[in-house]
């Protein structure tokens, strides 16, 4: 019978990507501690290594931008909602007498 899968969350992989990135241990001590491939070590470093660059470019800052300006639009809208609904709650609880 196979074994099941290993599942890694991105924070474990990102940890272990890392450690290789910073070369104080070789990738075979990584693996063996990690209990991974040393394949699968040098894919994440390579993941790792790639993916840097991203955070820094200015893509990143504009889809944070254009993320809090949606956000804004979302919020405003559900307050105007917000503030109709208790407008008309309020007429009828006048209207009722309440």
């Amino acid at each position: 019978m196979k074994a099941k899968r290993k599942r890694h969350d991105p924070q474990y992989k990102a940890r272990v990507g890392l450690e290789a990135l910073k070369g104080v241990k070789t990738i075979q001590q990584i693996a063996k501690e990690s209990e991974v491939h040393p394949t699968q070590v040098s894919d994440w470093k390579k993941t790792m290594s790639e993916g840097v660059a991203g955070l820094f470019g200015p893509g990143r800052a504009r889809t944070s931008d254009e993320e809090f300006e949606r956000e804004r639009k979302d919020l405003h809208s559900k307050i105007g909602q917000l503030a109709v609904e208790v407008d008309f709650l309020r007429e009828k609880s006048k209207q009722l007498g309440l």
